[in-house]
Formats: C-alpha cells, sequence, structure tokens
C-alpha cells in the first residue's frame, strides 16, 4: 500500500533547500498547501490504526501542531535565520502532549526518509525516574532489547551527554547500566539509513512504515512505563 506522497512532495522539499526565501515560498505556496500539508495530512490519517494499535496506543492528530510540525521556522533565538524548514516533521506520541511524553517520528527530507522514537526533552523529574530505573538489572535488560530490536531498522541510540556518571549514581556498575546513565534524554533514530524516496513513495511504502512503527514501539513502551 502507498503512504500517498509523490516525487512532488521530494521536489517541492530539495527547491525549498536551496530557495529558502518568503519570496519563493509564496510564489510556490499552492505547491506547499497540496504537496506538503495536504499530503501529509492523508498520509497521517491512513496510519491513524496502525499507530493507535501499537503497545503502547500512539496517538495522531491530523492538523498542523498536532501530528503535523509546521514548516515556519523559529528564528528568534538561531544564527540560521532561512524562515523555513526544508523537512516534513511529523509525529505520533503516546502521553498527553506531542512534545513531552515518549513518541514516535517520520521526517521527509529531500532524499531519503528519517524516523526515531524516544522522548527528546526529559523533565528533570522523569530524567531522575529514568535513572532510578536504571538502577535494576531487569530494566536494563528490557531497554538494552528494545534498542536492539530499533537497530534492526537501522537506528542507534544517541550519543552520552556525560563524561562522568550522574551525582547520586557512582555506585551504579555494569557497563550498559553505567552508558545509559550518561545521557540526558533517551532517542534512538536512524542515521542516514532511512527509507529512500522511491520506496517511500512506492507501492509498498506503507509497509515499510508499518515495520519501523514495529520496531520502534518497544522503546517507547519503555519510557511509558517508568512510574
Amino acid at each position: 500500500m502507498s503512504t500517498g506522497f509523490t516525487k512532488e512532495t521530494f521536489d517541492f522539499l530539495t527547491e525549498l533547500k536551496v530557495n529558502n526565501t518568503k519570496e519563493w515560498f509564496e510564489r510556490n505556496k499552492a505547491r506547499y498547501e497540496e504537496h506538503w500539508v495536504a499530503a501529509a495530512v492523508g498520509f497521517i490519517n491512513a496510519v491513524s490504526p496502525m499507530m493507535e494499535g501499537l503497545d503502547p496506543m500512539h496517538k495522531t492528530k491530523a492538523k498542523i501542531n498536532g501530528s503535523l510540525r509546521r514548516i515556519y521556522r523559529d528564528v528568534r533565538f538561531s544564527k540560521d535565520k532561512s524562515p523555513y524548514d526544508a523537512r516534513l516533521h511529523m509525529v505520533f506520541w503516546t502521553g498527553d502532549h506531542p512534545q513531552r511524553s515518549p513518541a514516535l517520528h517520520i521526517v521527509l527530507h529531500p532524499d531519503h526518509v528519517g524516523y526515531g522514537a524516544g522522548e527528546w526533552g526529559m523533565s528533570p523529574e522523569k530524567l531522575l525516574i529514568c535513572r532510578n530505573a536504571l538502577r535494576d538489572p531487569s530494566r536494563v535488560e528490557a531497554l538494552n532489547a528494545a534498542i536492539n530490536q530499533a537497530g534492526d531498522v537501522g537506528c542507534e541510540l544517541n550519543k552520552e551527554d556525560l563524561k562522568r556518571m550522574p551525582k547520586g549514581f557512582e555506585d551504579v556498575t555494569g557497563e550498559t547500566a553505567m552508558s545509559l546513565l550518561k545521557r540526558k534524554a533517551l532517542v534512538v533514530r536512524n542515521m542516514d539509513k532511512g527509507i529512500s524516496v522511491d520506496d517511500f513513495i512506492g507501492p509498498d511504502g506503507m509497509e515499510k512504515v508499518q515495520k519501523v512503527s514495529q520496531k520502534l514501539a518497544p522503546f517507547n513502551k519503555w519510557l511509558c512505563n517508568l512510574d
């Protein structure tokens, strides 16, 4: 089954990447509405039953600022003043808010489709709960198994943030647990090993999305079962 996206979406992203100006965007607004917004809304509606059937259930909302992140960049605190994001970023989340709970991300780039899972912006309270869970060897083993499943679709764990063990956890032993504790968030994502454009827009595109989603869901499940 096709994802509903076409080559026109990726042509738009490719051209936007090298013509990232308000003038170019306004001239191509109709392409944005058809091949960016409408195509993404159609895709989100199509994958909604699959996302809701994952364990844990992943929520969808087929609108901008729901599952579809806006194309307009907030440049107030960025050195890069490009007004538009030359990607199409979709998120499917497990908690009350798409940005504050474990989620699955699918991101269309000009030349490939990336994906990942986890919780990018952990609060200090959530991070402490997560770190306390990593004192339990059985939970470390379960998380490692989920990381390995994500690896089946080319995803890797984010790099360590700390050089030393966090305060209060210096007594933890075990190479895997110690490495996990040196992270301020837990995220798995593909590193330029995503789905090719041809495969994504081809007749089996939806099956590839389903495989990726099923392999990433256990990682989010681990994060959802910390309390």
